[in-house]
């Protein structure tokens, strides 16, 4: 016997400019607290031993332009602007040469997060699942190639609600540096083309509501957009 009880809904190819061919999503990886002012907005200091991950499932990845029900459960619902890299070359226990070359393209990201959720679970020493692997809560721009981005570090990284800017930095703030990134989430996984890895966000994240629209970008990269509507 063969076939499915039933279909899944297929997960987002994400466009790349210059190419034909969309890139499809596979996994994807978040860098938590990854920018200092943020880290001490959350109350923290920046752990420097080594990055620390969490993940949002592939069927919660929406495109840019997308609008987005203001999700159940939370009463403090925040936006995260981030720069996201994407791998196009499969890599295990890299090395700085072999972290680099596995970056294909790069691109904007939002991490939309029930921060209420995700601080009750921390507070209780429990998963951030509730609070930050959220429906349609990653959102990604379309991606430009590696080579075109140039040198990572002057770039300024931003996001607007409403036309307000809430956030505003370089990509020179990040404190683990893309290949640092990818050498050390190489240690755990055997990376592969498809893999999204979010490089987290700057200070200023904040509230959202229904009605309003985020924007943002960085420089070089196409920009991205998300609405907030009513809960269903």
């Amino acid at each position: 016997m063969s076939g499915l009880l039933f279909e899944l809904p297929e997960t987002l190819t994400i466009p790349v400019k210059g190419e034909s061919a969309g890139y499809p999503v596979g996994r994807i990886f978040c860098v938590g607290r990854n920018y200092a002012a943020h880290a001490a907005e959350m109350g923290f200091e920046v752990d420097r031993e080594a990055p620390f991950y969490f993940t949002k499932s592939p069927a919660n990845a929406v495109a840019s332009g997308a609008s987005m029900p203001y999700p159940p459960g939370t009463e403090n619902f925040h936006y995260e602007m981030e720069l996201v890299m994407a791998i196009g070359a499969p890599v295990f226990r890299a090395d700085a040469e072999q972290a680099r070359g596995a970056i294909h393209s790069f691109g904007c990201g939002l991490d939309m997060t029930r921060r209420d959720l995700q601080i009750k679970s921390r507070e209780k020493q429990r998963p951030w699942d509730l609070g930050k692997d959220v429906e349609s809560s990653a959102v990604f721009a379309p991606l430009t190639p590696a080579a075109e981005l140039g040198e990572i570090g002057p770039q300024r990284i931003h996001l607007e609600v409403n036309g307000e800017v809430k956030q505003d930095a370089t990509l020179a703030e990040l404190i683990w540096k893309l290949d640092e990134i990818v050498m050390d989430l190489s240690k755990f996984y055997h990376l592969r083309p498809g893999d999204l890895i979010m490089t987290g966000t700057p200070a200023g994240v904040g509230p959202v509501v229904a009605g309003d629209k985020i924007t943002g970008g960085i420089d070089g990269l196409d920009p991205i957009e998300l609405t907030i509507t009513d809960a269903e």
